[in-house]
């Protein structure tokens, strides 16, 4: 198979000026790299791969006014002369009306977030590597590229709204659950049992197997790429071609979240 020898690449794109978490697992989830670095070095490890497929955790671009659309707005049961939602991209406001917490994208890139812009450029350097995006029933080709969101991921994993994942609670959530995916990363329950009252009252946690949250992003987009490759009847993809899809880890959205 195409992929069978593949690196699967998850990219947190949103640490703004500061190295970026990235992680690549192979066709067994085991971790094959992990760490922080700068986007010429994530670059120049997505180059290295003859065969991969990379998930960003950031929009790969603007919105196009798609939302603005009478045809498109009637789809979601919006007024169609209307412009309410119309600066969202299309995967965004479909995500957010099934009560996904998610942001737009703003439309002028130059009054967009730093770490935005970097995610444009990103991805826009992924595809002059030869990283074509990633579209379900489409032909694939040894590289591919895909947009993430990943509380979207974990949301739909969990099928309820993940813990806030900057506390010490979320990160055991999502640890948890990447470990039961079969994510070749240490057991968090264990730091768990470790703890003692001593422990709490010194304020030393044994917590150094515990993951930060942009490791854990960058986790969960090498896992959907890994889905996307080699299990795509697991993965769904809202939004449209040619604005921008983000690939969810689940075959089928709830219509509510909220």
């Amino acid at each position: 198979m195409l992929f069978d020898d593949a690196v699967f690449i998850g990219i947190d794109a949103t640490a703004g000026d500061r190295p970026m978490p990235f992680a690549a697992l192979d066709s067994d989830l085991c971790l094959v790299a992990q760490g922080s670095a700068g986007l010429e070095d994530v670059l120049a490890f997505a180059a290295g791969q003859s065969a991969a497929v990379a998930a960003v955790d950031a929009p790969q671009g603007p919105p196009i006014g798609l939302m603005e659309r009478a045809d498109i707005r009637r789809g979601f049961g919006l007024p169609p002369e209307g412009a309410t939602w119309g600066g969202w991209r299309v995967c965004e406001y479909a995500l957010r009306k099934r009560g996904v917490r998610i942001a737009n994208t703003p439309s002028m890139v130059a009054l967009a977030p730093g770490w935005v812009q970097r995610g444009h450029q990103l991805h826009k350097r992924l595809k002059g590597l030869g990283y074509r995006s990633f579209v379900a029933g489409e032909p694939s080709s040894e590289r591919m590229l895909l947009e993430l969101h990943p509380n979207a991921a974990y949301t739909a994993l969990l099928e309820r709204q993940p813990l806030a994942k900057n506390t010490l609670e979320g990160r055991l959530q999502r640890q948890l659950l990447l470990y039961l995916k079969g994510l070749d990363i240490p057991n968090p329950m264990r730091a768990l049992e470790e703890i003692t009252r001593h422990h709490i009252l010194t304020g030393e946690l044994p917590l150094d197997d515990l993951l930060s949250a942009g490791e854990l992003d960058a986790l969960m987009g090498a896992y959907v790429a890994y889905l996307a490759a080699l299990h795509p009847k697991q993965i769904s993809q809202e939004g449209d071609q040619s604005e921008g899809l983000i690939t969810l880890p689940v075959a089928e959205l709830q219509a509510s979240y909220s």
